[in-house]
């Protein structure tokens, strides 16, 4: 289905950049992977929009929901698409009709459409497909090590402590000097 990888660097360039995303498919049921996505994007400091057409003028994690990317308050950065496959060529066209246009298009685990990302790229836009961004913040920044997953990402940097949870951010490990 999705053959294309993307380096560590790419994907933490795009994760330190980017400050506005979108999340087109947000939803306010806490047992959805939207939701604690939501959660855990704004807690590491994004300013999230969740984008959901069955719950405007509502909030999900005390956020104003909008409609569509078009009433999305300011420019956009980043649109995560938590929609199916499908459903992404729309969004790609919607965002590609935003001005000014967002940075980044990124589909979720799951989410692959060839003809939308070449669309956005041609357009100047970076794709990403298959892949989570919470995952991807927690894999580079160690957290996810203390799951007991192997990350491949070993860092000396001490942990944030704080509301008893650590957190480690995005900055490439100190290479130890020679």
């Amino acid at each position: 289905m999705n053959d294309e990888s993307y380096s560590d660097d790419v994907i933490r360039t795009i994760l330190s950049s980017v400050k506005k995303i979108a999340m087109v498919g947000a939803s306010a049921n806490p047992a959805r992977p939207s939701y604690f996505v939501l959660k855990y994007l704004t807690a590491r400091g994004y300013d999230v929009t969740p984008i959901n057409p069955g719950l405007v003028g509502g909030a999900i994690l005390g956020l104003p929901v909008a409609g569509d990317l078009a009433s999305a308050p300011g420019s956009i950065d980043m649109v995560d698409v938590f929609r199916n496959s499908e459903a992404a060529g729309s969004i790609v066209a919607d965002a590609l009709a935003l001005e000014p246009k967002p940075k980044v298009i990124w589909m979720q685990l799951g989410v692959f459409n060839a003809e939308a990302a070449q669309k956005a790229r041609a357009a100047g836009l970076t794709v990403i497909m298959n892949r989570c961004p919470k995952i991807e913040y927690a894999r580079l920044s160690g957290e996810i090590s203390w799951s007991g997953v192997n990350s491949r990402i070993l860092s000396a940097k001490r942990p944030i402590i704080g509301a008893s949870v650590q957190r480690l951010d995005l900055s490439p490990a100190a290479k130890p000097e020679v």
